[in-house]
């Protein structure tokens, strides 16, 4: 049985008390889900999940998402074997963006790249121009080994 979201209640006190959970989707029918580590509270990364993404998560307890560029649901950790488990599930005032709380399986590692987190790098002004510098080049794993070649992940 698949879960159903209701529209979000247009009465605010509703909407922000103990209320039925009605994620208020933007118009794409994506909310912004933010995942931290559930034991050290490290942001691991920002995704996005529809309502079938959600009730995937919910049901099972492993994170599902929504991936805009294959345009499909994404349970993630099923090719590097790096699946999150869901210790909490919350969501913000108006609903419209949720945050997880996760313990990572396998090499306890989040991003693609082999990083633990996908905020990897820091944004800095030199010389009047935005640069990226890494600050985390520790490789969990070997992406190009997890995912078969670089333009597979």
């Amino acid at each position: 049985m698949a879960i159903a979201f209701a529209p979000p209640p247009t009465d605010k006190h509703a909407l922000e008390g103990e209320s039925s959970f009605t994620p208020k989707f933007d118009a794409n029918g994506l909310v912004t889900a933010v995942v931290t580590d559930a034991r050290d509270g490290e942001l691991l990364m920002v995704a996005h999940m529809n309502a079938e993404a959600i009730a995937l998560t919910l049901e099972t307890g492993i994170a599902h998402y929504y991936s805009r560029s294959r345009d499909r649901i994404w349970k993630k950790g099923e090719s590097s074997g790096n699946l999150q488990t869901v210790r909490e599930f919350r969501t913000d005032c108006d609903q419209d963006a949720v945050w997880l709380k996760v313990e990572v399986a396998g090499h306890d590692a989040t991003c693609h790249t082999g990083r633990r987190s996908c905020f990897y790098r820091t944004v800095a002004l030199a010389g009047g121009e935005a640069r990226l510098e890494i600050t985390d080049n520790h490789r969990h794993f070997d992406p190009d080994t997890v995912y078969g070649g670089p333009d597979k992940a």
